[in-house]
């Protein structure tokens, strides 16, 4: 029996991350936490055998997280499981010592052969994250710490990483999250995801104040 922890801090999200998981009979969830400092608390009492975090949650991120765990024992195992695509977020996930990387539309197959492999002690990238990895250091991007936090904190950019301010870029421009979808390769539902983090960056609350404050502080000549 594989021992599988979760934490994520929306509940409906956790709970259906338990349900897919313990579909599988060789899996069993034991428990779960709703913030990075909830997650970091209960691995000292009840270590699991595999720690799925999402990558933004209150109070600890989950890339803190893993930075923090792994620091103090290597042994842990632990997977990203998010709707951030972004190089950024992958390659500071790989600095940290994460053994695996998936996005929440990952199907179910998928997502279990990962926390088998995982618990085998391999890791697991989907097929997606691989093309990132490589693209990006192909591409000359940084190497491994180089790249942004994720953080809750803003700054003149807000904080946006390279993705969101490709996607900002295309809604300024006008482009429908269907196109921008396709435009990107990425799913409907990973595109609005995207533009809530993007929303909640710039503190707008819908896309007519997102593209009044573009306009107004210049945010375009960024994208």
């Amino acid at each position: 029996m594989i021992r599988v922890a979760l934490a994520d801090d929306h509940e409906i999200v956790r709970h259906g991350i338990k349900m897919v998981l313990e579909d599988d009979p060789e899996i069993q969830v034991i428990w779960e936490a709703s913030d990075g400092q909830e997650a970091v608390e209960k691995m000292d009492s009840n270590t699991p055998d595999v720690l799925v975090v999402d990558i933004r949650m209150p109070l600890m991120t989950g890339l803190e997280v893993t930075r923090q765990l792994k620091k103090n024992n290597q042994e842990v195992k632990i997977i990203v499981l998010t709707m951030h695509d972004d190089s950024e977020y992958i390659v500071k996930a790989l600095e940290y010592g994460a053994d695996g990387y998936l996005l929440k539309d990952t199907n179910k197959a998928e997502f279990n052969k990962a926390v088998h492999m995982v618990n085998n002690g391999q890791k697991y990238f989907s097929g997606d994250i691989s093309t990132t990895i490589v693209d990006f250091y192909r591409n000359g991007g940084p190497r491994p710490g180089n790249g942004p936090e994720p953080s809750g904190s803003n700054s003149e950019d807000y904080q946006l990483t390279k993705r969101e301010r490709q996607i900002l870029k295309l809604i300024y421009e006008g482009v429908s999250n269907k196109d921008v979808a396709e435009t990107l390769g990425k799913s409907v539902r990973t595109i609005e995801t995207h533009r809530f983090n993007i929303m909640k960056k710039l503190e707008v609350n819908n896309i007519t104040e997102l593209l009044k404050k573009v306009e107004r502080e210049g945010l375009d000549k960024m994208l």
